[in-house]
């Protein structure tokens, strides 16, 4: 290859990186922004990477979804499990904790959302020998935290109840917005 194209090249492909990265921070940005907010109870995980920082793995109040709250359920092979697209309808509770009320394979539900209600977009695992829930991940499920904090975090989900803020955009994607110790905030991502 001709060395005066090195150049030229090198710079698309620079461009092309930096678009992408930006791509990436504008559109998490504007679920923080212009999502609409839920609360989710928060249940601790044991599982932890050393080499990755220091954060939480979380659980929440619907990482665990009835089956029976699914209007349409793939069908599973012979001792097997399938991995599908779900939405999960949520709707605030009294206590201020959003809470299942409906679930759709692939698809959202196709009864349209009340003015309460709100679809969050996430990966379930359909398995034979788990027939009364189906566990849901979100894409939230790691919170990164300050370093040295996480263990204390995660001792202190075992005694009280901490919650988290979520900005659910409107194709139900779900971002972290703050952790909160009972009506205290301990931490809150930036926007950018």
């Amino acid at each position: 290859m001709n060395r005066r194209w090195l150049i030229p090249v090198a710079i698309l492909v620079a461009l092309v990186q930096i678009a992408f990265l930006s791509w990436t921070i504008l559109g998490r940005a504007q679920i923080l922004r212009e999502g609409r907010e839920i609360v989710l109870s928060v249940e601790p995980v044991d599982p932890r990477d050393l080499l990755r920082g220091d954060y939480v793995i979380l659980g929440y109040n619907i990482s665990r979804v009835p089956v029976s709250l699914f209007t349409n359920t793939p069908a599973l092979p012979e001792n097997d499990s399938v991995e599908r697209t779900v939405f999960i309808r949520l709707k605030e509770g009294g206590d201020g904790i959003w809470q299942p009320v409906a679930a759709s394979v692939d698809a959202p539900a196709a009864a349209a959302l009340s003015d309460a209600e709100v679809d969050i977009r996430g990966t379930a695992y359909f398995a034979r020998w788990e027939s009364d829930a189906v566990r849901v991940t979100y894409g939230i499920e790691r919170f990164y935290v300050p370093e040295g904090e996480g263990r204390q975090i995660e001792r202190d989900l075992r005694t009280r109840s901490f919650r988290m803020k979520v900005a659910i955009s409107s194709n139900s994607t779900a971002q972290i917005k703050s952790l909160h110790d009972g009506e205290t905030m301990l931490y809150e991502e930036p926007v950018y």
